[in-house]
C-alpha cells in the first residue's frame, strides 16, 4: 500500500512537470497493445463486415468491461469514410479483478481481448480499390495504479466483388469470441426476488440442453448490484442454481429488472459452451428472508399449515436465545451501559425498588416491541413488503437517532447534565424519575437493537415476517423477553445485585467511558445516512451535529446546578436557538433528496466528466461547463452552494441547454490530474466553460459569483 501511494505521488509529480503529461500518456503503451483487425480479408459493398479492437494486456494489468464496478470502460471513436456506420462495443463476459492482496477492484478483462464491433459499408464502393478504417480507442489501464491509455487504431482492407475469404489469423478468433458473447438462453430459465438489501436469481434448467456450470458469479450491468461484495451460490438437487446477490447501497429501490451476465466455469450449454449467460429478470417483491421464502415455498409445494405451527415452539426458543445474545451486539451494549449505570447506582437502594427498575425496563422492552410487531402487521396488511429494521431505511429516523445517541454520548462525557439523571453520580432523584428512566432506557434498547440480527435471530425473524400476527405476536414478545431478561433476572436476585461495586468515585471513569460505545453508535449511523442522503444533504447532517453539540455545550456551561437564573436561561436560550438551528440545518428533506432546485427550477443534473463527453457535446455545438472539484475542497462547496442555487444561473442553464460535466477529484483519478496539468493548474477548485466554435475554453476565477458564472455563459 506504501508502495502504491508513493507511486500515485510521484506520478502526480510528473504530470505537474512540463512535459509531465506527455510522460503521463507515454506509459500506456507498454503495458496494453492495441491493435485493430478484422474477420475477413476483405470488405463487399453494402455487405456488414466484423472488426475487433484487440487489447493484449501485460501480466497482472487490466481494462475494464461496459460496467466496470471501478475504473472506467474502453471507448472507441470511429473516424470511417463517408458512409459507413458503426455498431457498438460487443462486450465478452467478464471476470473479477482483483489487486494482490485480493481485494475485488473492478469487472474487466486481462490477457488477451477481442472486442468485436460490426461496420456496415455502402453499397456503392468499388471492388479493386483499398479502403482504410481507423478509430480512437481509450482505455483505463490498472495493477497498482492506474493510467490511462490510448491509441489510434488503423486497418487498411481491399474490397471485393464476392464474398471476401476468412482472414487467416484473426477470422477463427474474432467468430469464435461472438459465438461465445453472453446471451439468453431457452436451455436456463431466470427468475429474481428483492427482499430488502438482497436479490435471489433462481437459474433453473430445462428438460434438455443444460449443462453442467460449476462456481457461478453475477456482474451487475448497471450497477445494482454490489460488484465487490461476496456472492453465494448454491446447487439444488433439481438442478438449479440460487443465487444470493447484495444490493448496492446506491442501488434504486424501484429497480424493475435485474440485468446483468453469470459466468461459470464449465459453461452454461454442454460442451463448455457459453461460458456468460446473459439475465434480464423482471424482479419480484419478496416476503421476508430467506427463511420466509422457504416456508412460503414449502405451502406452495402442498404443506399444511401444520407443518409451520408445528415448528413455532422451536422458532420461539430461537427467538429467546437471539433475543439474549442481543445484548452483546455492537448496536445494543451501548444503549444498554446506560441500564448498566443505573444498576450501580441502584445498588444500595431497597430490594423492592431494584426489583420495580428491572421490571419497568422489561415492560417498555415489551411494549416497544409489541408496537413494531403492530406496525409490521398493519403496514403488511397493506401490501408493504419489509423487512427487519425497516424504520433506519427512513433517513429522518436515522438522523433522530444519531442525534440522540450524541446528545447521550456527550450527557455521559460531563459535557452537561439532564435527560436520565438517574445515571448522574449522586443523583437523588423521585423514584417516579427513576422509574422513567428505566421505561425509557427499555424503549431506547428496541430502537436500536432492530437493525442487528444476532445469532439464531435471523430464522425467528423470518418467520415473524411470514406468519400470521398471533404467532408473530409470540415471536416478537420472545425476542423481547430475551432482550431484558438478564437486566430482570439482576434485579430480582438480590446476591447478584449485591455482586456490584458500591457507588464510589470510580464511577465517573466508568460513566465517561460508556460514551465512546455511543459515539461509535454515531459514527455507524452516521454511515447509513451517508447512502441515503445526497452529497449536500449529508454535509449539512454532519454540521447539524456539530451545532447540535454546542447547543448542549453551552446549556451545560450557562445552566450548571446552583447557577444564576440569568445565566441558566442564557444556558436554556442558547439550547434552544442553536439546537433548533442544528435541527432546521441537517434534518433530511425529501425535497433535497429528490434532487429539486431553488425557486421551482430543476437542480443542475452534474454527468461524469471525460476527454470523450466534451468532445461528443462539442460536437453537437452545445455549451458546455466543466467543475473540477472535489469533496474535500471548501472552497469547491462554497461555490456551488452560492452559485448552482441561484435562480438567475439555474434559469441561465436551462434557458441555453447547458450541460454539466463534474470531474470529481475526490479520490485519486491520473485522467482529471492529467487535464488539470494541461492548463497548468495542481489544484481545484477549477472551472472552465467551452462555448460553441471556440478552440479553448473560458477558464473561471476560483472565488465564483453567479454574475460570473452568467457573464461566461453568454
Amino acid at each position: 500500500m506504501m508502495f502504491r501511494r508513493l507511486a500515485v505521488l510521484i506520478l502526480i509529480g510528473l504530470s505537474g512537470l512540463p512535459g509531465g503529461a506527455a510522460l503521463f500518456g507515454a506509459a500506456a503503451p507498454s503495458h496494453v497493445k492495441a491493435a485493430l483487425v478484422a474477420a475477413d480479408a476483405g470488405v463487399q459493398p453494402g455487405r456488414p463486415l466484423t472488426v475487433a479492437l484487440r487489447l493484449l494486456h501485460d501480466p497482472h494489468w487490466h481494462t475494464y468491461w461496459s460496467n466496470p464496478g471501478t475504473g472506467l470502460p474502453t471507448t472507441l471513436e470511429w473516424k470511417l469514410p463517408p458512409g459507413w456506420s458503426a455498431g457498438p462495443i460487443q462486450w465478452p463476459a467478464p471476470i473479477l479483478l482483483k489487486d494482490k492482496r485480493g481485494n475485488i477492484v473492478g469487472q474487466g478483462y486481462e490477457g488477451e481481448l477481442l472486442l468485436p464491433v460490426t461496420l456496415t459499408p455502402p453499397a456503392d464502393l468499388k471492388p479493386g480499390e483499398t479502403i482504410e478504417l481507423s478509430a480512437r480507442a481509450d482505455w483505463l489501464m490498472c495493477e497498482e495504479i492506474c493510467i490511462p491509455g490510448g491509441a489510434t487504431v488503423k486497418l487498411r482492407l481491399p474490397i471485393t466483388a464476392a464474398a471476401p475469404t476468412t482472414d487467416a489469423t484473426w477470422g477463427e478468433k474474432i467468430r469464435a469470441t461472438l459465438a461465445g458473447l453472453p446471451r439468453a438462453d431457452a436451455a436456463w430459465n431466470a427468475r429474481a426476488v428483492r427482499t430488502g438489501k438482497t436479490i435471489t436469481l433462481t437459474l433453473t434448467p430445462a428438460a434438455t440442453g443444460a449443462g453442467e456450470p460449476k462456481t457461478p458469479h453475477f456482474f451487475t450491468a448497471d450497477g445494482l448490484i454490489a460488484y465487490d461484495l461476496p456472492q453465494t451460490a448454491k446447487r439444488e438437487a433439481s438442478g438449479a442454481w440460487v443465487l444470493n446477490l447484495p444490493v448496492a447501497s446506491e442501488g434504486p429501490a424501484d429497480a424493475k429488472q435485474l440485468l446483468g451476465v453469470v459466468t461459470a466455469d464449465g459453461g452454461w450449454l454442454p460442451g463448455g459452451a457459453l461460458r456468460g449467460l446473459s439475465v434480464a429478470a423482471d424482479l419480484v417483491a419478496g416476503a421476508g428472508g430467506a427463511t420466509a421464502t422457504a416456508i412460503a415455498g414449502a405451502k406452495g409445494a402442498g404443506d399444511s399449515p401444520a407443518v409451520v405451527a408445528a415448528s413455532l415452539p422451536s422458532t420461539l426458543a430461537l427467538a429467546f436465545l437471539g433475543g439474549l445474545i442481543l445484548n452483546l451486539m455492537p448496536c445494543v451494549f451501548p444503549v444498554l451501559g446506560i441500564k448498566i449505570l443505573g444498576f450501580v447506582n441502584q445498588a444500595g437502594q431497597r430490594r423492592s425498588a431494584v426489583v420495580l427498575h428491572g421490571v419497568v425496563f422489561t415492560l417498555g422492552v415489551l411494549l416497544s416491541f409489541w408496537a413494531l410487531a403492530t406496525v409490521l402487521a398493519v403496514l403488511r396488511a397493506g401490501g408493504d413488503q419489509l423487512g427487519w429494521g425497516f424504520q433506519l431505511q427512513s433517513p429522518a429516523f436515522v438522523y433522530a437517532v444519531a442525534v440522540l445517541m450524541l446528545v447521550f454520548a456527550l450527557n455521559l462525557s460531563g459535557v452537561f447534565e439532564f435527560g436520565l439523571r438517574a445515571t448522574a453520580v449522586g443523583g437523588k432523584l423521585q423514584a417516579k424519575d427513576g422509574y422513567a428512566g428505566s421505561f425509557f432506557t427499555g424503549i431506547l434498547a428496541t430502537v436500536v437493537a432492530t437493525p442487528c440480527s444476532a445469532p439464531f435471530l435471523a430464522p425467528a425473524l423470518g418467520t415473524a415476517l411470514a406468519v400470521s400476527t398471533v404467532e408473530s405476536f409470540a415471536i416478537f414478545t420472545a425476542i423481547a423477553l430475551g432482550l431484558s431478561a438478564p437486566y430482570l433476572l439482576l434485579s430480582i436476585f438480590p446476591r447478584a445485585v449485591k455482586v456490584l461495586p458500591r457507588p464510589g468515585a470510580w464511577m465517573e471513569t466508568f460513566k465517561q467511558f460508556m460514551a465512546f460505545p455511543l459515539y461509535a453508535t454515531v459514527g455507524a449511523l452516521i454511515w447509513v445516512l451517508a447512502a441515503q442522503l445526497s452529497e449536500d444533504g449529508f454535509l449539512m447532517a454532519l454540521l447539524s451535529l456539530v451545532l447540535i453539540a454546542l447547543a448542549v455545550w453551552v446549556y451545560g456551561r450557562w445552566a450548571k446546578p446552583g447557577a444564576p437564573r440569568k445565566r441558566v436561561r442564557f444556558g436554556v436560550a442558547g439550547l434552544v436557538v442553536v439546537g433548533a438551528l442544528g435541527l432546521w440545518l441537517g434534518w433530511p428533506r425529501a425535497a433535497i433528496a429528490a434532487g429539486s432546485g431553488a425557486g421551482g427550477l430543476p437542480a443542475v443534473v452534474w454527468e461524469p466528466w471525460s476527454p470523450e463527453a466534451v468532445a461528443k457535446y462539442r460536437a453537437e455545438g452545445r455549451i458546455i461547463y466543466v467543475d473540477f472539484t472535489a469533496r474535500w475542497c471548501a472552497t469547491c462547496q462554497t461555490n456551488k452552494k452560492l452559485v448552482f442555487g441561484s435562480d438567475e444561473v439555474l434559469r441561465t442553464l436551462v434557458e441555453k441547454k447547458v450541460v454539466t460535466l463534474k470531474a470529481d477529484w475526490t479520490n485519486q483519478d491520473p485522467r482529471i490530474t492529467a487535464e488539470l496539468a494541461r492548463y497548468g493548474r495542481s489544484a481545484v477548485p477549477f472551472n472552465v466553460v467551452w462555448l460553441p466554435g471556440r478552440d479553448t475554453p473560458s477558464i473561471l476565477p476560483e472565488i465564483l459569483t453567479p454574475g460570473v458564472v452568467i457573464e461566461a455563459l453568454r
